[in-house]
C-alpha cells in the first residue's frame, strides 16, 4: 500500500492572505473552493471566482478541476482545466499558493489550522473579515520580514517557494506589478503581463538589469511579497522571456558554484597584500582590468557590479588573482 492510500493529505498556504493556514484534505473526499459562501473552502478575495475549483482524493488518485474560473488554477505554473496532482505540487488560485502535503510528512504548527467547523457545520474556511456567520475564522499568520514589511497580495518565504517556481507562475498566470525580495539584500523584479522588464539590488538602478536578475533567482533564502505595478520607467529594460532568462541565469550560477569551493561569497571583502609580491607582468589585460577593479571597490559585489563583462567572466578572473596570490578575500 502507497503513502497515498495510507492516510489523508493537507492543503498548505505557503503564500497569500491565508498564509500559514492548513486545510485538510481526507481520503474518498471532495473539495469545493471558490468564494461561494456554500463551498467547502471560501476564499474572500477578488480573484477567485464564486465556485473556482475543485480537488478530489478518491482510489489514491488525486484531481484538481478548474469550473471554467475567471482567473484560472495554476499547478506548477502551468494553467490547468483537470489535471492530476501529487504530493510536493504547488497550486495557484487567486493570490493563494497552496502545497500540497502528505499528513504523514508533518506540518509547520505555528500557522492556524482551518479545519475546525462551527458545529452543525460540513464546511470549512480560512476566511478573515468579513466572513460568514457558519465559518470557522482563522487569521493570516503574519509574514516574516528582514529589515522591512511587505504588503503585497502574494507574499511568502523563498525557502517555501523558490524564486524561479514563482516566476514561472507569475508568468503564466501574466502577472503585473514589483516582486519585492528580501533577504540580505533588497531585489526587486518589475513585471508587466508576465514578462520582466528590469530588476535592481537595493536601487541601484546603474547596476545591469541583467545581472540582477541573474542573481536574484539564485537566493535561497528570504521573503517575497508582489506589490503594485508602478509607473517607473527605465531606459534599459529587459526584453526576454521569463523562461530564457531563467535558463541563463541558471546556467551562469553552475558554471559560478563548478569553478570550486574557493569561490568568495558575493558580500566578502577584498584587499591587496602589501607588499605585493606576484608579478603584475604576468597578468593578462583582462585580469589587469579586474585587478584594477579590486584596487578601487575592495568588496566582491561591487568588482561584479562596475565589471563590463558579466558575473560569470568577472569571477573567473577575480579567482586567478586570489589564487596566485594578486588578491584576499574575507572569509
Amino acid at each position: 500500500m502507497n503513502r497515498s492510500q495510507t492516510g489523508g493529505y493537507v492543503l498548505k498556504f505557503i503564500s497569500g492572505k491565508y498564509q500559514g493556514g492548513e486545510f485538510p484534505l481526507e481520503l474518498d473526499s471532495e473539495i469545493e473552493i471558490g468564494r461561494g459562501s456554500e463551498l467547502d473552502m471560501v476564499l474572500v478575495e477578488d480573484m477567485v471566482s464564486r465556485r473556482h475549483a475543485r480537488i478530489t482524493s478518491y482510489g489514491g488518485e488525486l484531481m484538481i478541476e478548474d469550473f471554467g474560473s475567471t482567473n484560472g488554477t495554476f499547478v506548477n505554473g502551468e494553467k490547468v482545466a483537470k489535471s492530476r496532482i501529487k504530493e510536493g505540487d504547488r497550486i495557484l488560485i487567486g493570490t493563494n499558493i497552496i502545497k500540497l502535503v502528505h499528513r504523514d510528512s508533518g506540518t509547520d504548527d505555528t500557522g492556524p489550522e482551518l479545519h475546525s467547523p462551527v458545529a452543525g457545520d460540513d464546511h470549512h474556511s480560512p476566511t478573515v473579515p468579513p466572513v460568514q456567520p457558519n465559518r470557522t475564522m482563522a487569521s493570516p499568520a503574519v509574514n516574516r520580514t528582514m529589515g522591512g514589511s511587505l504588503t503585497g497580495s502574494i507574499s511568502g518565504l523563498i525557502e517555501e517557494v523558490p524564486l524561479p517556481d514563482l516566476l514561472q507562475l507569475f508568468s503564466t498566470s501574466r502577472k503585473s506589478g514589483v516582486l519585492v525580495i528580501m533577504g540580505q539584500d533588497i531585489g526587486k523584479i518589475y513585471l508587466r503581463q508576465g514578462r520582466v522588464y528590469f530588476a535592481t539590488i537595493n536601487d541601484d538602478h546603474d547596476l545591469d538589469p541583467y545581472k540582477a536578475f541573474y542573481r536574484l533567482i539564485a537566493w535561497r533564502e528570504g521573503t517575497f511579497s508582489l506589490e503594485q505595478p508602478t509607473d517607473e520607467s527605465f531606459e534599459n529594460e529587459v526584453d526576454e522571456s521569463i523562461e530564457s532568462l531563467m535558463m541563463e541565469g541558471m546556467r551562469i550560477l553552475d558554471e559560478i558554484q563548478n569553478l570550486g569551493p574557493d569561490v568568495p561569497d558575493i558580500h566578502a571583502g577584498l584587499s591587496i597584500p602589501t607588499p605585493l609580491i606576484a608579478p603584475l607582468r604576468e597578468l593578462s589585460p583582462e585580469q589587469l582590468d579586474t585587478f584594477q577593479l579590486v584596487l578601487n571597490n575592495r568588496s566582491v559585489s561591487m568588482v561584479l557590479n562596475k565589471s563590463a563583462h558579466g558575473d560569470l567572466e568577472t569571477m573567473q578572473g577575480l579567482l586567478h588573482l586570489i589564487r596566485n596570490d594578486y588578491v584576499s578575500a574575507d572569509r
